[in-house]
């Protein structure tokens, strides 16, 4: 099927009219969560129990005919159902072994039998009417008699973030660049803040062709400024400071002092250094529970890195900004008005 603009999938949406494929690809994580989200409100509150499945691609227990077993099952009391396929570039576009294409592959590196991507491959080419299916992948090998017939079948929803596509080469930087400083101001406006020019064009600058990378360095600059009327220039030089520098424990350090400006420059560090944010998430759970030092923001501290740690197994927004929200919120004095609802 043809690709379709993100407005159309939106008037689609509104329209009840939805495709019974969807494949959302690209970098721009925080977009295609927020578009498989908006897919997926379709569903009433009170049936999503019933109509709503999310399947994780890859994780032990599941596999493309487990995707399809779900597709094919009929919505209850309602018209349609959703399921939700993330990480699909798991199956989409498995690991390779020896430079040749690989079998499915879950977390394990078990191979998929090849019966199962052969059910995901029918069922895509002759898809229930009933059900919407999403796969959410940031890559497909289209080599691959799964990746041909899902590109020839589905509706393709790209979303590469500042890029045209996906390979930045020959791309337009300053294009990128005016889209990001576009980004910037918008972002910024909505929080009810003015930022200087020169500041926006830095924080836009800084990102290149990498969205992740921008959305991030916006979401650490409104926090870090928060309550300010203006985002200065200085303001954001601290938050795009280019040092790299990084202590393993200077996140925790920060925490324990309250000191949560210093908390998310060293978190920032971590992440562009290749840190990954579940080990990181790791390190911050071990904190809580072992190493903070003051007991009344224990509850409310486990209460957040729960949230945390669902928000990021449910792909409910980007991995840094997650993280970020996290070392706010831990840094945060302890509050007699919002306990945490876990305990330990």
């Amino acid at each position: 099927m043809p690709a379709a603009s993100v407005t159309e999938l939106r008037a689609a949406i509104r329209n009840g009219a939805l495709d019974p494929v969807y494949l959302i690809l690209g970098d721009d994580e925080a977009e295609m969560a927020r578009l498989a989200g908006e897919i997926a409100a379709v569903i009433e509150d009170e049936l999503r129990a019933f109509n709503l499945e999310r399947i994780y691609a890859g994780e032990k227990g599941t596999s493309p005919a487990g995707i399809v077993e779900a597709a094919r099952q009929l919505p209850m009391m309602g018209d349609r159902r959703v399921v939700l396929v993330l990480r699909a570039e798991r199956i989409l576009k498995p690991k390779r072994r020896g430079g040749k294409p690989a079998e499915e592959a879950d977390d394990d590196g078990e191979a998929e039998p090849a019966a199962d991507t052969d059910a995901l491959t029918d069922y895509v080419k002759a898809p229930g009417r009933s059900t919407t299916l999403v796969l959410v992948a940031t890559d497909i090998d289209k080599s691959r008699r799964l990746g041909k017939e899902v590109l020839k079948h589905a509706t393709v929803i790209e979303c590469w973030g500042l890029k045209a596509g996906r390979d930045s080469r020959g791309a337009d930087l300053r294009s990128a660049g005016r889209t990001a400083e576009v980004m910037v101001k918008k972002a910024v406006a909505e929080s009810g803040q003015q930022i200087d020019p020169a500041a926006a064009r830095l924080v836009a600058g800084r990102a290149g062709f990498d969205i992740v990378r921008l959305r991030g360095d916006i979401e650490r600059l409104t926090l870090y400024t928060v309550g300010k009327p203006t985002i200065t220039l200085a303001d954001a030089q601290e938050i795009v400071s280019a040092e790299t520098a990084q202590d393993d424990w200077a996140v925790t350090n920060a925490i324990q002092n309250g000191n949560a400006k210093e908390a998310l420059r060293q978190l920032a560090m971590a992440l562009d250094a290749g840190g990954v944010s579940y080990q990181i998430l790791g390190q911050l759970a071990w904190f809580v529970r072992d190493k903070m030092a003051d007991s009344r923001r224990i509850p409310a501290a486990i209460d957040a890195v729960f949230r945390t740690d669902l928000d990021l197994k449910s792909s409910g927004g980007d991995p840094r900004v997650l993280l970020e929200r996290l070392v706010v919120e831990l840094c945060a004095p302890p509050s007699r008005e919002r306990p945490g609802r876990y305990s330990r």
